[in-house]
């Protein structure tokens, strides 16, 4: 059995473009659209799962509750271990998305799994640990597998009286017959009747969500029988392995025991000490691998905390502690170091070296801060909340200049150096800029030639009609009446509001355009659009369906149409008479 380190320190190894367990080589995904929709709280290597709300209203509640938290695409999820943020969406699924690099580029991550169930296994992990502790014993729990099976594939749970062990996908089998080890299957793997016959009954288990948590279920099924489902809290950890409400009364019911369901033997009254030894070593050099310094001067207590080991493993047990410890003291000099510099590059007012010292800060050091780290980290937060307010502020005045001075009054040279100055403040503002900035500083930037940005109103362009079939749209001067033509300013030209567009060609001749500028148009055509969803009814596509996760214009995962419970929730939010996505952006 692997830990959750061991896969961690595997992942980091694809995540650099090294080789797989198959020999095969791994480097970074890009261009990965998957929404990611579960992420870890407080650090990189952090084991406690979050999961995002799929729907706006639920987002805005979500975030009131975490303002103080950090979100990261977790190693123990396959990620990439960078910093996540929370992107909120009316007209589609909520979801998580990296910070960009300190390039401002988009940041490249490798990670598989991105969807709700994809953080399962921290989910089962936590719920087993609390269960187990609840009852006053001990358990190891560690992310069994091997290599080309993803993270989280299996769960092994080792605990006084056996192991359980957890499949949450197909990618490992489940072994049956194996002494000390019973396997809890996932609802999506299959089980054959004759193991039913034979065994009785198999365990599965189940997460339904539940906020911004998993919650765990444990299901008995047995032969000829629909799958009974109970809370964890109902179910017993017996010499017969685990057993819910359903098991006992099969047990009853039975004359005989199943064959081999679980060792007649005296249950042991805690791990085996040399193993555990053994086992917590692996996990003091997979934690050292990924840096993980919290988890180290935890394995170094539980270390200390063995007894009844042999000459030879207990002088290993104490080489490998000392070594750890004279690690930890080295971890603490480059944190005193990481902190110094954050704070010299505040003083000093180098922006870029501080905002990529605040991620690392962030990532790395979250724990254990003292008053004087804090106070360190809160002054370069400020810093930088006022450089990118400053930066802004500088971009709205840049714009209102260019506005006011038109293009015809300035020469080619001077309207390319104050376009280059909006270009450099926009980037130390970021997501300070509205809709509205962001638009106008694509349109100069593709019109001076600086760049290649995409406008927020651009069109995809729509797929050729066979030939024979050809339909010609309508200009977009065609399509709005003439009296709304001039209602808002025009973002290319800049043209204010009831004044005519002008012809912009390099001869700044100044002569107005017989019609407006089709990106004038635009925002007076999607304005009508959004007008008339608002007065329909709520359609199916629409909603987020509550069993299968798809958002807005997705098809549920089902081939006989959508699900009841996502027709029934467009005819309550039709009922209701809820704001429509689009009312509320």
């Amino acid at each position: 059995m692997t830990t959750g380190r061991e896969s961690c320190d595997r992942l980091r190894n694809q995540h650099l473009g090294c080789h797989d367990g198959l020999g095969r080589k791994v480097g970074f995904v890009r261009g990965d659209g998957r929404q990611i929709q579960t992420a870890v709280l407080g650090s990189a290597g952090s084991e406690e799962p979050l999961m995002l709300p799929l729907e706006a209203i639920e987002l805005e509640t979500f975030r009131r509750r975490y303002e103080r938290d950090t979100f990261w695409c977790g190693l123990l999820l396959g990620g990439c271990g960078g910093e996540l943020t929370t992107k909120l969406y009316t007209d589609r699924v909520c979801h998580f998305a990296h910070h960009p690099g300190p390039d401002g580029m988009a940041r490249e991550c490798g990670r598989r799994a991105r969807g709700v169930s994809s953080a399962d296994h921290l989910y089962v992990k936590s719920a087993a640990a609390s269960w187990f502790r609840d009852k006053g014993e001990r358990v190891d729990i560690g992310f069994a597998g091997q290599d080309g099976v993803p993270i989280g594939s299996v769960v092994d749970i080792l605990s006084p009286r056996g192991v359980l062990r957890v499949h949450l996908d197909r990618a490992t089998p489940p072994v049956w017959d194996q002494d000390g080890s019973e396997p809890v299957l996932g609802v999506a793997i299959p089980v054959d009747s004759e193991t039913l016959i034979r065994r009785w009954y198999v365990h599965r288990i189940r997460l339904d969500s539940e906020g911004a948590a998993r919650r765990v279920r444990i299901g008995t099924e047995a032969f000829a029988r629909p799958t009974e489902w109970f809370a964890l809290d109902d179910c017993e950890m017996t010499d017969r392995g685990l057993s819910t409400p359903a098991v006992e009364r099969i047990v009853r019911e039975r004359t005989t025991r199943p064959a081999r369901a679980w060792p007649a033997k005296k249950p042991r009254k805690g791990p085996d000490p040399q193993g555990r030894a053994r086992f917590l070593l692996r996990q003091l050099a997979d934690a050292r691998k990924v840096e993980a310094v919290v988890v180290v001067t935890r394995v170094c207590r539980d270390i200390a905390a063995v007894t009844g080991l042999d000459a030879e493993l207990k002088e290993q047990l104490t080489a490998a502690v000392a070594d750890a410890q004279d690690w930890l003291g080295q971890q603490a000099e480059v944190r005193r170091d990481l902190f110094s510099r954050l704070a010299d590059a505040v003083a000093g007012g180098q922006t870029k070296e501080a905002r990529v010292l605040l991620i690392r800060v962030n990532a790395t050091a979250s724990h254990d801060r003292t008053e004087e780290e804090d106070d360190i980290v809160g002054t370069a937060a400020d810093y930088l909340d006022a450089v990118a307010s400053a930066a802004a502020d500088r971009v709205k005045a840049l714009l209102s200049d260019l506005r006011r001075r038109r293009r015809f009054d300035m020469s080619a040279t001077e309207l390319r150096l104050l376009v280059q100055e909006i270009i450099q403040a926009a980037a130390q503002a970021g997501e300070l800029l509205g809709t509205y900035e962001k638009s106008q500083i694509a349109a100069w930037t593709a019109r001076m030639g600086l760049g290649t940005p995409t406008p927020t109103s651009a069109r995809a362009p729509a797929a050729s009609a066979p030939a024979g079939r050809r339909t010609q749209r309508r200009p977009l001067h065609a399509q709005v009446a003439r009296r709304h033509w001039y209602k808002s300013s025009c973002p290319r030209c800049q043209a204010g509001k009831g004044e005519n567009c002008v012809i912009d060609d390099e001869a700044r001749t100044g002569e107005v355009r017989n019609v407006p500028h089709n990106e004038r148009l635009q925002l007076i055509v999607d304005e009508r659009k959004a007008q008339q969803k608002r007065t329909r009814p709520w359609r199916v596509y629409e909603v987020t369906c509550p069993d299968c996760g798809q958002g807005d214009g997705e098809r549920c995962r089902t081939p006989g149409g959508p699900h009841r419970s996502r027709v029934e929730r467009a005819k309550t939010f039709t009922q209701l008479k809820k704001p429509r996505p689009e009312a509320m952006a």
